[in-house]
């Protein structure tokens, strides 16, 4: 296996990984709690997911981007740093913030702000070694951090309180933490951290936060909005509809994290266009090829998928398919400029964003929920083509991208 192949491998385990320790937690919290105890610990997690995708948007993506091979090891140091005073930081304030809280909410809160730091450095690691090009070591981290967290919750009573939950739950991040910056330590030693690019106006990381802020919160306010006229019926069907497409999730959240440092050694526009596109148009098959696979499913297989939600959700497959196709091809539309021209996704991402809203919303009006599936799926479709479009219009040098490390 050539070492391009065995990264892109490794990439993609890694955030499979990182996907069933998330999946996993949730999972082994609503079994151990109360339903009162894992709505506190819900609320909780959520919280620490937005701090999460904050980071990844802020810092890691910025990482990854970095294309001199001589300054990585600063940079790495400096993201890691970065990323455990920023954490302390907000930690510091949930911390505050859940000895104001009354009862079990407030406990978790507080154990939410003393172990964020834990949490939120070792994942920044994935990102430094995917710059590094070296991600089989952020898969051995997060391997053994999806150990550690299913071993330490599995071994927690039944009606374990959320605060306990929480903080077992950051407080198993430490072997996995300790194993990545052991595995970092060769590429940062003697390197100096400098912590004042990212609080320098216009750092490229700010653009990426607002992305992440339009492109996660406007599907989740179109989920909302769609609830405050539709049917329960309607809102579960469309999720439960996604649900089934997890796996491409991970393929198009791999893509986006660690794909830049992969595609980035390619020569020029060309090349780089060229990868991207095949590796969109494969994303775009295996979409449709798992719309198909769902399709087919018996309706008893099904149920035990999704139980009473399956007959409604089936009936969108075909749309949500149509979607995970053309968001395989959009997904890699942006990747396209993100190595070429970073600053170009912002408007793509606004814009599009908030018509995949108006076409959810739109759809529902006129069609239904199956109406707001189609919506959905046209809304990715302009964003894909809208990406391309801006691919081809760009002008680069033709010079390679990166230098080789």
């Amino acid at each position: 296996m050539s070492r391009r192949a065995l990264a892109a491998v490794s990439s993609v385990l890694d955030q499979a990984a990182s996907s069933a320790t998330n999946i996993l937690v949730l999972v082994l919290a609503a079994r151990l709690s109360s339903a009162a105890g894992f709505a506190d610990f819900s609320m909780v997690y959520v919280a620490f997911s937005v701090l999460l995708g904050l980071n990844t948007a802020y810092v890691g993506q910025t990482v990854v981007l970095e294309k001199d091979g001589d300054r990585l090891g600063a940079v790495c140091r400096s993201a890691v740093g970065f990323t455990a005073a920023a954490a302390a930081a907000a930690g510091a304030v949930l911390a505050a913030a859940g000895l104001a809280l009354p009862g079990a909410v407030g406990w978790a809160f507080l154990a939410l702000g003393l172990v964020l730091p834990l949490v939120l450095v070792q994942d920044a690691l994935r990102y430094c070694f995917s710059a590094l090009r070296t991600p089989e070591r952020a898969l051995a981290a997060d391997a053994l951090r999806l150990v550690c967290v299913v071993g330490a919750l599995l071994a927690q009573p039944e009606g374990a309180s959320p605060g306990r939950l929480v903080l077992v739950w950051g407080l198993s991040a430490l072997p996995a933490l300790g194993l990545g910056l052991l595995l970092l330590r060769p590429y940062v030693r003697g390197a100096r951290a400098d912590l004042r690019p990212y609080l320098r106006r216009g750092h490229l990381g700010q653009r990426f936060v607002v992305e992440f802020a339009v492109g996660n919160g406007s599907s989740q306010l179109a989920v909302l909005g769609l609830g405050v006229f539709a049917t329960p019926l309607a809102v579960g069907a469309l999720r439960g509809a996604t649900t089934l497409f997890g796996p491409l999730n991970v393929l198009f959240n791999s893509a986006n994290a660690f794909g830049p440092p992969v595609v980035g050694r390619a020569s020029g526009k060309r090349g780089v266009v060229r990868l991207t596109l095949l590796t969109g148009a494969s994303l775009a098959v295996l979409g449709a090829g798992w719309a198909a696979v769902l399709y087919a499913l018996p309706d008893a297989m099904g149920r035990q998928l999704l139980g009473d939600t399956w007959g409604a959700a089936a009936a969108l497959l075909p749309a949500t398919g149509a979607q995970y196709a053309v968001m395989g091809l959009g997904t890699c539309a942006l990747l396209t400029l993100r190595v070429l021209a970073p600053k170009a996704t912002l408007s793509l991402q606004v814009v599009f964003s908030l018509l995949s809203v108006a076409f959810l919303l739109g759809g529902y009006a006129a069609f239904g929920v199956t109406g707001a599936a189609w919506g959905l799926a046209a809304g990715s479709a302009l964003k894909a083509a809208a990406g391309w479009l801006r691919v081809a219009r760009l002008r680069v040098p033709a010079e390679p991208l990166v230098t080789a490390a």
